[in-house]
């Protein structure tokens, strides 16, 4: 076949791959922070392998040293969407490890170029490099109230007693939003709650004489979850949920060494969960503990609360649906 003959001759279309593939590739790598730095996955490290040219606009990006130790060169740049695409000229492969922001302004500059329609662009992937486990985010938490203490002025002064009474008001809002059966406002206030055990780590981690940290707060959780858990973490057996119970009421009764059932009831809750709660524990240790033969408004609460506890009800909650219905009875005949 002659060379000059129509039949060599690239139609357009066989034409553009080669084109195309001339243009380029632009690969965006994106780790978490919340990852430890080197911790890549194996795609992300044969991009970098084989990449033509490796970029970073930060040259403290915590994945620079480990990567150099890899063997892969990179350089300290950040170059705008024209540079970076012609780059790619003949087909070269550049690799941008992107910073904790994403890079906005480079993707969105090449957004505008290829807008244009006036560009030959690159290809374009982003790989992320590393993924976050369930549950990163607390680290981010425990990140942002960490500067939150260290530079908020009505933060950094805070105090355990200060707060206290923002606990309650918490697991209070917690309660109502999961008694109305909404699931926004039930992941907000679980955030609530979820701040204030955070704080309160942090503002215990300054103290000079026994200082713990957020680690140590879900170390202990841990280890007691594990500990009163033999069934799922141990030898033991159990497959109802009275039978779990058991479990966790004799391991809590070794830990505890309590020469009283009413040792670790607050005193401060509110009067029909204390009076449930001392009731609970009296019939789960088998003791046939007659009511108080006083006559008032206050033991009649009592007896309320302990024939509510044996029947399986809650009565505070009780009590607070039977409030909701008041409260909407009031507003109806208000108009």
């Amino acid at each position: 076949m002659n060379a000059n003959s129509p039949e060599a001759t690239p139609r357009p279309e066989q034409a553009a791959p080669a084109a195309h593939a001339a243009t380029g590739r632009i690969v965006l790598l994106t780790t978490s922070h919340r990852v430890a730095p080197g911790l890549l996955s194996w795609p992300a490290w044969q991009v970098l392998h084989a990449a033509d040219q490796v970029l970073c606009a930060d040259g403290a990006h915590p994945q620079l040293p480990y990567l150099r130790e890899a063997g892969i060169a990179v350089d300290e740049a950040s170059p705008a969407a024209q540079e970076l695409v012609d780059a790619c000229a003949g087909g070269r492969t550049v690799v941008v490890v992107a910073t904790g922001e994403g890079e906005p302004v480079l993707t969105d500059g090449l957004a505008r170029l290829a807008g244009t329609g006036r560009v030959d662009m690159p290809e374009l992937e982003l790989l992320p490099a590393s993924y976050d486990l369930p549950g990163a985010r607390l680290l981010d938490l425990v990140q942002v109230m960490d500067r939150i203490r260290a530079e908020c002025p009505w933060s950094s002064r805070q105090t355990h007693k200060g707060l206290a009474k923002y606990g309650i008001e918490e697991a209070y809002e917690l309660v109502e939003a999961i008694e109305e059966g909404d699931r926004d406002e039930l992941r907000e206030e679980l955030g609530d709650v979820l701040l204030q055990v955070v704080f309160h780590a942090r503002i215990a981690e300054e103290d000079l004489e026994s200082p713990f940290s957020i680690d140590d707060v879900a170390g202990g959780i841990v280890a007691k979850l594990i500990h009163r858990h033999p069934h799922v973490f141990g030898d033991e057996t159990a497959t109802t949920p009275e039978e779990v119970k058991a479990h966790w009421l004799r391991t809590k009764a070794v830990e505890k060494q309590r020469t009283s059932v009413t040792e670790g009831i607050p005193l401060g809750q509110p009067g029909l969960a204390l009076a449930a709660k001392l009731a609970s524990r009296a019939r789960t240790a088998n003791l046939d503990i007659p009511l108080p033969p006083v006559e008032g408004i206050g033991y009649d609460l009592l007896a309320l609360a302990v024939r509510a506890e044996s029947e399986g009800v809650d009565p505070e909650a009780a009590l607070r649906a039977a409030a909701r219905a008041y409260r909407d009875a009031i507003r109806e005949s208000e108009g």
